[in-house]
């Protein structure tokens, strides 16, 4: 899965409960909410070319003027127009300007002006963008290379394997889930012990599986090695290539990469998140990842607070028992700073759907009172006029009662979790 679709996919998980799904706690279990960092293809194909991996030429433009340049450096007779945005189904996407499609392809370099002036500035909509589109702001031009094979390699992170899994399979070029589902015996997973690393053996052995045959089975094993350099050094959750190509002229070039990074090695890594294209982006998840908050907007209308992933999820379910839709997921951690908490709080009343919010606080790491003191410097500030229900349990429980009880904001108190949720539901009644 690609790095795009795996972040979209999140959402729609989160989005499906929301609608109504009627296996949430099995849910709870597997979906956690991770704002992964998202780059452009270009980025990526440059960060790939840092490890000698081997990708297409490439130049970018955020013009539609003076490309003949960039054109001219790329020293072909066909290139590839590529419009740079995070969301998949490009090739297949619309303009506002009327242009379909967000990658061309072309001999005839005189036009590429042309087409970039259709491309720059305006929105492309494709199945995973919203309804207006996404605005595109830089296109990629690329050598255009004729691929006589296509072939799919990933190296993740696995949980199960507890390090590293390479999956590949000689079935490049389309979805890998379409080749999971009808052509199974065709995906290879190899799992890497991470303390040896990739030998040379285990390289060639993904280059066989990937059917290269004669020279290229050593070229497409360096460049297998190359990846897992890569993953190590990047702090890369994810790296999938589709497709993993040979061209006719016997080279091996990874032609369109996704990757994803672990964000708790961002410290490590400054200097590829600083990459970050934010204007795709929700501004909510934005404003959230700022203060180190866990957020997912919904389309509910019942804000939720909550400390851990896994009460958060239980809140949601609670909330769809009674009849109701969260307009969230926020996580505020266990860690959490009064500071945090004012700005989570801002942040559930700035959506204009939120129509009651349900606070509901287990305190085990959590102090409550910090707790309350956030909601009540926040409901001090915005000047709340919707329903608050605030449930709290835990640690410093008493003082924080106290210290909503003398805030002055009208707070509907609630003893347990159930009561909470029926309390919420009835507030907007």
């Amino acid at each position: 899965m690609s790095l795009a679709a795996a972040r979209l996919c999140c959402q729609h998980r989160f989005r499906h409960l929301a609608a109504g799904s009627t296996n949430l706690r099995k849910a709870a279990a597997c979906v956690v909410p991770v704002r992964h960092l998202n780059l452009h293809e270009y980025q990526s194909k440059a960060l790939m070319a840092e490890y000698g991996i081997n990708v297409q030429k490439f130049e970018v433009t955020e013009s539609s003027t003076g490309v003949a340049q960039m054109i001219n450096k790329l020293n072909c007779q066909e290139v590839v127009v590529k419009a740079q945005i995070l969301a998949g189904g490009r090739g297949k996407g619309e303009f506002t300007s009327g242009l379909m499609g967000g990658v061309k392809v072309t001999e005839d370099l005189d036009k590429i002006p042309e087409m970039l002036s259709k491309m720059i500035g305006y929105n492309l909509k494709t199945k995973q963008t919203p309804p207006d589109g996404v605005r595109v702001n830089k296109v990629m031009l690329a050598e255009a290379l004729d691929i006589s094979r296509e072939t799919y390699l990933a190296i993740l992170m696995d949980r199960s394997y507890g390090g590293p899994v390479i999956v590949a399979s000689p079935e490049g070029g389309v979805d890998i889930e379409e080749v999971a589902v009808k052509m199974p015996e065709k995906i290879f997973k190899l799992p890497v012990d991470i303390m040896e690393g990739i030998s040379d053996e285990l390289a060639l052995k993904v280059a066989e599986h990937l059917e290269f045959k004669g020279s290229l089975l050593k070229t497409a094993a360096e460049e297998v090695k190359s990846l897992y350099k890569m993953f190590l050094a990047v702090d890369a959750t994810q790296v999938e290539i589709n497709p993993f190509g040979e061209t006719e002229d016997g080279r091996v070039v990874c032609f369109d990469a996704k990757i994803s990074f672990d964000d708790n090695a961002r410290f490590r890594q400054e200097h590829i998140f600083k990459q970050e294209d934010k204007s795709e982006a929700d501004p909510r998840e934005v404003q959230a990842t700022e203060y180190d908050l866990n957020y997912i907007g919904m389309d509910g209308n019942i804000g939720c607070m909550v400390n851990g992933a896994g009460l958060a999820m239980a809140t949601m379910d609670i909330i769809q028992l009674y009849n109701e839709n969260p307009a969230n997921f926020l996580d505020v951690g266990g860690g959490v700073t009064e500071k945090q908490v004012f700005h989570a709080f801002k942040l559930l009343t700035g959506d204009v759907n939120v129509k009651a919010i349900l606070v509901n606080i287990f305190g085990g790491i959590v102090d409550c009172a910090t707790i309350a003191k956030g909601i009540t410097a926040a409901g001090h500030d915005i000047k709340l006029s919707i329903p608050l229900v605030v449930r709290l349990e835990g640690t410093n429980v008493n003082e924080a009662r106290k210290i909503l009880s003398n805030s002055g904001l009208d707070i509907i108190s609630a003893s347990d979790f159930e009561e909470a949720a029926q309390k919420v539901v009835a507030s907007m009644s």
